[in-house]
């Protein structure tokens, strides 16, 4: 059965070749926690050194007026700052990019990108998860539905997970493998689909081609929280749990038995007692003395 992704805005790319994804590592971590440490540039020392002693000289002279021994110590003080600190636009521009896009994350893309890096996943600033979720597909009378739930139920013809990606320049134009992985409560993978994308600057949406059975998956034994994770060139970018619930066809057979129990006890209760059934040691004894009883009277 075909999907139309354009009605939901989605696109799909299949194909190319293979770059390594920029895996987190500790050392770039501790890279980017030391980016706005004060370094000392070399170079600039000795001119600091003569420029600090002339104003020195100046301002304990006292043949400048205050005011303008005030402007010369502020102007040494930014001539010090600017040598000493190593400040570099360029990161401080990526940076607030970063925390641009970091807002526009969805409560689930968060949850999901927290749940990775928990479990020692890498993750790359080039590739941001924006959102992350799945697609329910079920069949009524105007035909497919497809609605974003994070709740399905194995009533539901099938469930396609999809994300929405923000790719930098530095990443883009290239293919990655997305791998789409669905695990039960039990901790079975039940689906799982590696496709080729090719990356383009900017947002992405992402949409697995293929889908999960849900409606008499012999393969679902039950329903319970399950996990989906997925992957960009072999590291984890994001786990997000969700929720399946039973079929109706289960819950009428549950409801079914837990109302026919009482009756099937009490039916139970009510049968008579056959006197033909074999009797226990002790009725036995007991039945004889009776008899005994009976004989000497």
């Amino acid at each position: 059965m075909g999907i139309d992704c354009a009605r939901v805005g989605w696109t799909l790319t299949l194909d190319a070749t293979i770059n390594p994804f920029s895996a987190y590592t500790i050392a770039e971590e501790k890279a980017r926690q030391r980016e706005f440490i004060m370094r000392i540039r070399g170079r600039n020392l000795l001119w600091l050194g003569v420029l600090g002693t002339l104003v020195g000289i100046g301002v304990l002279s006292g043949a400048a007026p205050p005011m303008v021994n005030a402007l010369l110590v502020a102007l040494f003080g930014v001539g010090a700052a600017a040598s000493l600190l190593d400040i570099q636009p360029e990161r401080l521009l990526s940076r607030s990019r970063s925390s641009l896009t970091a807002m526009r994350m969805s409560a689930e893309a968060r949850e999901a990108v927290e749940r990775a890096r928990r479990r020692g996943a890498g993750y790359s600033d080039s590739l941001t998860l924006l959102d992350v979720g799945l697609i329910r597909l079920q069949t009524g009378h105007d035909g497919m539905a497809m609605t974003r739930t994070r709740s399905v139920s194995l009533d539901d013809d099938g469930v396609r997970p999809y994300i929405t990606l923000r790719v930098d320049p530095q990443e883009a134009d290239r293919t990655a493998v997305v791998r789409f992985e669905i695990i039960d409560h039990n901790g079975e993978s039940l689906f799982i689909h590696e496709m080729r994308v090719f990356l383009r600057d900017g947002e992405m949406n992402i949409v697995a081609d293929h889908q999960l059975p849900l409606l008499n998956n012999q393969r679902i034994e039950s329903a319970g929280d399950w996990d989906m994770r997925v992957s960009i060139d072999g590291v984890l970018l994001g786990a997000l749990g969700f929720t399946v619930t039973p079929s109706l066809r289960d819950r009428m057979r549950r409801f079914s038995a837990e109302a026919d129990a009482p009756a099937s006890r009490q039916a139970r209760l009510a049968e008579p007692i056959d006197d033909d059934a074999p009797m226990s040691l002790e009725e036995l004894l007991r039945s004889q003395q009776r008899q005994d009883r009976g004989g000497r009277s």
